[in-house]
């Protein structure tokens, strides 16, 4: 403000100069009419000069005041884009947990089915899914001397748990299908019928291993079977 004053005072001036030296040049007389007017011609000059540079200033400090209100806009759009787009991701992951959530409480409820089939007195040291797949390895036509060698066998892959399943490789269930779509021959409730896999199960191990014990061996020799 100092400085834009400064030009205001220098107008100012120089029209009093002016006015002075007109005044002057009336009392002098006309022999020095030409030097008065050469004075008055410079003192004109002065004033626009200062004039000029008073608007040059104006528009200078105008245009650093406008560079600065979009240096700042542009500043208030990156951060306002930045917290959208967090938004935004943080909505996704939000979304992906919920879906998550609900597909495994989904599964959770499923309903498991009920055994119905005869339960052998020679089974009654089993419970739960091990009892199941005592009678079934009896119905099978397996000795119950192959039991011991099941049980070791499903509970290393599953714990007999017929909701297991392995992310990475995809298998599922108590023998752990792979894929556990493959235990569809059985039949179609092989999400949730702990007896349709064991039946599977007991299938696969009688076509590739003979035996319960056969499939064990080959299990503690190679982590798989």
């Amino acid at each position: 403000m100092s400085r834009l004053w400064s030009r205001y005072g220098v107008r100012t001036l120089a029209v009093a100069l002016l006015a002075v030296g007109v005044a002057g040049g009336y009392y002098l007389g006309e022999d020095r009419e030409t030097q008065q007017q050469g004075i008055e011609a410079q003192l004109a000059a002065n004033v626009d000069e200062a004039e000029l540079a008073f608007q040059r200033e104006r528009q200078a400090v105008h245009q650093s005041a406008t560079a600065r209100k979009r240096a700042a806009e542009y500043q208030a759009g990156v951060k306002a884009a930045e917290e959208a787009k967090a938004a935004a991701e943080r909505a996704r992951k939000a979304q992906a947990a919920a879906a998550s959530r609900k597909k495994a409480r989904e599964e959770a409820e499923a309903a498991t089915k009920p055994f119905t089939g005869p339960i052998p007195a020679s089974c009654n040291e089993y419970s739960g899914n091990r009892q199941i797949g005592c009678a079934l390895l009896l119905q099978s036509g397996f000795g119950l001397d192959q039991m011991p060698c099941l049980d070791k066998l499903w509970t290393k892959e599953s714990g007999w748990n017929h909701k297991a399943s392995n992310p990475s490789s995809g298998a599922y269930g108590i023998p752990q299908a792979y894929p556990g779509s493959k235990m569809g021959s059985v039949a179609s409730d092989w999400k949730t019928n702990p007896a349709t896999q064991i039946k599977w199960g007991l299938g696969y191990i009688k076509g590739r291993y003979d035996t319960p014990c056969g499939a064990w061996s080959y299990f503690q020799a190679n982590g798989s079977y």
